[in-house]
């Protein structure tokens, strides 16, 4: 009877010595967690004090891409749907930034790169001042040109090998020296909105929303959409590309299009705020691959609130968050009476100079070292659609080309959906 009695006076002694352990490492933990919360409050007050001192004619500064800009997307409710919330976080830099040059490019297809006739440009760029080609990666159908183990993209099959061999098509590449753009089609995506019907743009009965050429388009509004636009990104930069470039980066025109379901209530700054956050997030994603990020715009945004609401496309706004600003300054894009001019089309030299000096008034004050460099796309077609059109040659090029100069800009891309191009224009290679 004594021997029980002592081993329950024991057990309730270890019972007792376990519970107060415990309210020790209870008390322990509480301390630890109040002190890391207050590392981060100071963090935070520290980071504000931070940005606010570093504050230059009303822009912040924003090196890393702007988180702020993540926040405000929150507000507006610009982030629906599951993805709801903070970006996926990126791994930490691992590659240095890679080396510029002052692109004088083409535009070239990845049914293009892929064949042989890739030659004859090759000889192109040897020849002349080009040394730059921006290559589909993710075209207008929304297929992706080469192969890849993505994940995202194996699902919905939507790699087409147009490149059969990127790695030895990169390697080529470098050994002419030609500097690469990898370009991928945002927003305008008929097959990701075929195989992920609950991503895809759609009227309130239903109706898909497309183009002009029965393209569809998805939802620039949902984050998976932003997270499968930025794994393709990086690995085209881990392929080898310099530089990623976003085209469609913009929400879709018309009455249809403003009458589709976004999941939000859409207007111009939601609008503007939503392809800011998707720039913003994507370049958090690329930039520890080294590879600069820049993106296709309207010409017609410079200096256009109208165009500005509508696309969402805010030219002072992204120039301070993206790398390169590769404004559409086609002659062809402006109505007749524009600048002054009875036909822009008519007088390529006068309607680029005319766009690109708009174009550094309105990113004037933005903070020099955070302001985007300014690559304008010029005309290397004949817009036969444009009521007083002239012919494109090697004359209006070079006119488009002295223009860019002129306005004081470096860099420049011929657009030619047919891919031919040739001397005519162009400086021979030094």
């Amino acid at each position: 009877m004594r021997g029980r009695r002592k081993r329950r006076y024991e057990y309730r002694r270890y019972r007792l010595g376990y519970y107060q352990e415990r309210q020790r490492r209870k008390k322990r933990g509480a301390v630890i967690i109040a002190s890391c919360a207050a590392a981060a409050v100071l963090a935070v007050l520290l980071s504000g004090w931070f940005l606010l001192s570093r504050r230059e004619g009303g822009q912040e500064e924003n090196p890393a891409g702007g988180d702020f800009s993540l926040a405000a997307g929150a507000e507006t409710g610009a982030f629906p749907g599951e993805g709801q919330g903070e970006p996926t976080p990126s791994p930490e830099p691992t590659a240095p930034p890679r080396e510029r040059v002052e692109v004088r490019g083409i535009y070239v297809t990845g049914m293009m790169a892929g064949s042989d006739q890739l030659d004859a440009l090759l000889d192109l760029t040897d020849e002349t001042e080009l040394n730059t080609m921006v290559i589909d990666v993710k075209d207008d159908g929304g297929r992706v040109t080469f192969e890849t183990q993505l994940e995202c993209v194996c699902q919905i099959e939507a790699q087409t090998r147009y490149i059969r061999d990127i790695d030895a098509l990169m390697a080529r590449l470098k050994e002419h020296g030609v500097y690469t753009i990898a370009r991928i089609v945002c927003f305008k995506d008929p097959w990701l909105a075929e195989k992920r019907p609950e991503l895809a743009l759609k009227t309130p009965e239903g109706t898909p929303v497309t183009d002009a050429n029965g393209l569809a388009w998805v939802n620039p509004c949902r984050e998976e959409v932003w997270d499968y636009l930025s794994q393709i990104a990086c690995e085209a930069a881990a392929r080898g590309f310099d530089e990623i470039q976003f085209d469609y980066v913009r929400f879709p025109i018309g009455e249809v299009a403003d009458a589709a379901d976004y999941g939000v209530e859409l207007t111009g700054s939601v609008r503007q705020q939503t392809i800011t956050d998707f720039l913003t997030y994507a370049k958090k994603r690329v930039e520890p691959t080294g590879a600069a990020v820049t993106a296709d715009v309207f010409g017609t945004i410079i200096g256009s609130e109208t165009d500005k609401e509508r696309t969402g496309q805010d030219y002072a706004g992204l120039g301070g968050i993206i790398d390169v600003l590769c404004p559409m300054v086609y002659p062809s894009h402006y109505g007749n009476g524009v600048f002054g001019l009875e036909v822009p089309d008519a007088q390529p030299y006068e309607t680029v100079y005319a766009a690109l000096t708009g174009s550094k008034e309105e990113l004037a004050d933005i903070d020099p070292q955070i302001r985007a460099r300014v690559r304008p796309w010029l005309q290397a077609f004949t817009a036969s659609w444009v009521e007083g059109h002239i012919s494109y040659g090697g004359e209006q090029i070079r006119q488009q080309i002295q223009a860019v100069y002129d306005a004081g800009c470096r860099e420049w891309i011929l657009w030619n959906a047919s891919n031919r191009y040739s001397a005519d224009g162009l400086l021979p290679q030094e």
